[in-house]
């Protein structure tokens, strides 16, 4: 099977229990996909010429000693990036938000709050919508890099949804 490179996705894995997951929702919509390691070279990211970029979750703090983190390439090569859990936090680390410790952790159910209109999730949930999810994390963003702004909140986090609309990077 020929893929076009338009349809190429990109999961750079964190060590998340649901990589496998996320590949699988990306492919059962029509979109090929591999998951490569967080580590992989960049000469191989670039090298894959994604439309896009899915940074997944993982067990690590960013705000600990040689934990891993995102190669800055993710954010040159110009296509949109979306990181969920660690994925967020690591791009908000790398592009000069604050990450810290939570004063509790966050486990299970919880609702988040449409703040303002997204292309995150635009057709899917609507301003002023409260929608269940799934929280799981013991870190949490207390400082946004610049150019992003709070799309979506939950009572135990402020920053749930995140978006820099400009340059495309989203973040849950």
């Amino acid at each position: 099977m020929t893929v076009a490179h338009h349809d190429r996705v990109l999961i750079l894995d964190f060590g998340a229990q649901y990589t496998q997951l996320i590949a699988r929702r990306v492919r059962e919509n029509g979109v090929y996909c591999e998951i490569m390691p967080f580590n992989v070279p960049e000469r191989r990211i670039a090298g894959f010429k994604p439309k896009a970029i899915i940074l997944s979750g993982g067990p690590a703090s960013v705000h600990e000693k040689g934990t891993p983190s995102a190669s800055p390439i993710v954010f040159k090569l110009g296509v949109p990036v979306l990181g969920i859990c660690y994925g967020e936090q690591t791009m908000c680390d790398v592009l000069g938000g604050k990450v810290e410790a939570a004063d509790h952790r966050e486990f299970g159910r919880a609702e988040v709050e449409v703040k303002k209109a997204s292309a995150l999730y635009d057709g899917v949930w609507e301003v002023g919508g409260r929608y269940p999810v799934w929280m799981s994390h013991g870190d949490r963003v207390t400082k946004l890099p610049t150019g992003f702004e709070v799309v979506g909140t939950s009572d135990g986090a402020p920053f749930a949804a995140i978006a820099d609309e400009s340059r495309k990077f989203y973040a849950i």
